[in-house]
């Protein structure tokens, strides 16, 4: 955001949304670290850097069934073994001939030796016996049990996996702020690793408020909402990597919002509210929330921000443990869109993860859009990778139309304040939404 964007966002009474977020995301602090067994590890962020204590592989091993040889009695031949007639590509137009001495399997532990003319049937994972440079594939040979032919003799080394070759000891496997993969999970077994320091998941509860709310399952009459907003952000919540928690509706009570919230301080790690954030006469949870009364709800703040669609945000601590709010509005498109520039890197922060913002690409518009001055505006849109890199984007139902937008996005088209129309050609930020399909 430039100095201009900023001064004119003060112009129209309006707090610019880098300034806001910098401010609320100072006040958060990720969640205290905890031990964790490995298979519980998955989905947490590692709180402290991962060094392998041993290598992997651990010893030296076959990468494949077949024949664990020395490479100089295949590549040259051994006298009193001898050569026969070649039945395809083997050195000098013939095959080679060694002794099978014994047979090891990935259960094996007793260290063998190679002799000259000699080698040893192996399974893949097998250790490999001492002198071995190279195992010859199964279907490269007779398949002999007493004694094997090989018709084609492979590389130095082919075949084998030594000690340390993928990771060796004392490697960082994984930095602070990473996200437990599964393949990542793989890679800690592998190198002996049973527990990790991780920062544990955030409890994120979902409240909806409203007097005008009424759950899924049936159509709006006048006077009512069916409320989409807390079951579309109980879902985000969990796409971000929380243990996300519906409480579902609140009428717009007093007692009824402090004693909800006071109960779920309980259970939560972050409380996110949907609805009242304006200043018209039903907005509640502005009223109650804005005011401190005792240790029941914190001071929450709530500021117009220079944000399309979704200006008036709310953000506090609520209860004695004064657990963080993120208050969003009630237009379920800008709801969501709040959900992304605001809850989402809460979670992220809380959770430990780095970066806490969703990754951003620059991207050739290919259809001329308009913005609303003095806003920043997120517009849903599809990205696309072009055959000779980079990317495209086509904007989709934004403004009022948010959330049908948002249905087909995998991306949303940032247009700052100070663009009132992004022509068709140009270059624009996206931010990546990285949605399954």
């Amino acid at each position: 955001m430039t100095a201009t964007a900023d001064a004119e966002a003060a112009e129209n009474g309006l707090t610019p949304l880098a300034d806001y977020l910098g401010s609320v995301l100072r006040r958060l602090r990720a969640l205290p670290p905890l031990d964790l067994d490995l298979t519980q590890a998955y989905g947490n962020v590692l709180a402290e850097d991962v060094v392998a204590p041993h290598s992997f592989p651990a010893f030296d091993q076959a990468a494949v069934d077949g024949y664990a040889a020395r490479w100089e009695d295949i590549a040259g031949g051994v006298r009193g073994v001898g050569y026969v007639p070649a039945q395809s590509g083997g050195p000098g137009g013939r095959t080679v001939r060694l002794n099978v001495v014994g047979d090891l399997g990935a259960a094996s532990w007793r260290p063998v030796r190679l002799t000259p003319g000699s080698c040893f049937s192996v399974a893949a994972g097998a250790p490999l016996p001492i002198a071995a440079d190279v195992v010859v594939p199964v279907e490269w040979t007779d398949q002999g049990m007493a004694a094997v032919e090989i018709f084609r003799v492979p590389k130095r080394g082919y075949g084998v996996r030594r000690a340390g070759e993928e990771v060796p000891a004392g490697t960082v496997l994984a930095r602070a702020g990473t996200y437990v993969s599964p393949a990542l999970v793989a890679v800690l077994a592998a190198t002996g690793i049973g527990h990790v320091v991780v920062r544990p998941s955030p409890r994120v509860v979902i409240v909806a408020t409203g007097d005008e709310l009424v759950d899924v399952g049936r159509g709006s009459q006048p006077g009512q909402v069916v409320d989409a907003n807390s079951h579309a952000l109980t879902a985000a919540a969990a796409e971000a990597g929380a243990l996300a928690y519906r409480v579902g509706i609140c009428d717009d009570d007093p007692e009824g919002l402090r004693g909800l919230l006071e109960d779920q301080t309980l259970r939560a790690d972050l409380i996110i509210t949907t609805g009242g954030t304006g200043t018209g006469p039903g907005d509640m949870v502005r009223r109650i929330l804005s005011r401190r009364e005792g240790s029941r709800a914190g001071p929450v703040t709530f500021t117009d921000v220079a944000l399309y669609p979704g200006t008036a945000l709310g953000f506090g601590t609520v209860g004695a443990e004064e657990v963080p709010v993120v208050c969003l509005p009630g237009d379920p498109g800008a709801a969501m869109i709040g959900f992304e520039v605001l809850a989402r890197p809460a979670i992220n922060l809380l959770a430990g993860a780095e970066p806490v913002f969703r990754p951003s690409v620059r991207a050739h518009l290919l259809e001329t859009v308009s913005s609303p001055a003095g806003l920043r505006e997120f517009r849903p849109a599809h990205v696309a990778e072009r055959r000779g890199g980079g990317y495209t984007v086509q904007p989709l139902n934004g403004g009022p139309f948010t959330l049908s937008g948002l249905a087909e996005a995998n991306g949303l088209l940032v247009l700052g304040e100070r663009v009132t129309a992004a022509a068709a050609g140009s270059t624009v930020d996206v931010l990546l939404l990285d949605r399954r399909r």
